[in-house]
């Protein structure tokens, strides 16, 4: 049976293939190629992955990375379509859900909103709800950093405090939206803010949403 994640990765490798290695992403100082390679990297090697998170093994991880970038595009490509190893915890369904449809749905918008002329996505009901029940999970620890209170909102009124303090800043989209606003991509993400100007500036300036 299908799941988002699976459907996302083979999204995000057909937006590969046709935009090619050098395209822009919005991964700062990234071009497709190079998100192409962090990706193989996070599913395929945990000894060096966890470079991202502890410094010690951030060496092995730029190691292992530039080995990967350096690989031939459509190799890339085809190692994202094939997915994980046999024996990797991502071949577990509910694993996979959890860690993976996030994970593709950003990074294929990292290189669609990059793109001149990109447009938005038309996600299913189902979609959203499942992309909302992930916020919900992961909204704490990805507004951990933020200078002011954050709250998250769908334009039907549930909402996800993503971080306590005054004063306080409402974003309102749709999951797929607020998502990317949380992980980071706030200026490419179709939110309304509302909240002290003062506020939303110095939200907008702190770089501190996602990972």
């Amino acid at each position: 049976m299908s799941t988002f994640a699976k459907r996302e990765r083979l999204l995000f490798a057909d937006l590969l293939e046709t935009v090619g290695p050098d395209a822009p992403t919005l991964c700062e100082g990234w071009r497709t190629r190079d998100l192409a390679a962090h990706v193989i990297v996070r599913e395929r090697r945990p000894d060096a992955a966890g470079g991202a998170l502890i410094k010690q093994l951030a060496p092995r991880l730029e190691k292992v990375t530039a080995e990967y970038t350096a690989k031939p595009y459509e190799e890339l490509i085809q190692l994202i379509r094939t997915g994980p190893p046999r024996f990797s915890p991502f071949q577990v369904k509910q694993v996979d859900e959890a860690a993976n449809t996030v994970e593709f749905y950003v990074h294929t918008e990292d290189v669609r909103r990059a793109q001149p002329d990109w447009s938005a996505r038309e996600l299913d009901p189902v979609f959203q709800d499942a992309l909302w029940s992930q916020l919900e999970r992961t909204a704490r620890l990805l507004g951990r950093g933020v200078p002011t209170g954050l709250v998250l909102r769908r334009p039907d009124g549930q909402t996800v405090v993503a971080h306590k303090g005054v004063p306080v800043v409402t974003a309102t989209g749709e999951p797929s939206e607020l998502l990317l606003f949380a992980f980071g991509r706030d200026r490419a993400a179709r939110v309304e803010l509302e909240g002290e100007a003062d506020a939303i500036d110095k939200l907008h300036s702190s770089k501190q949403l996602g990972f």
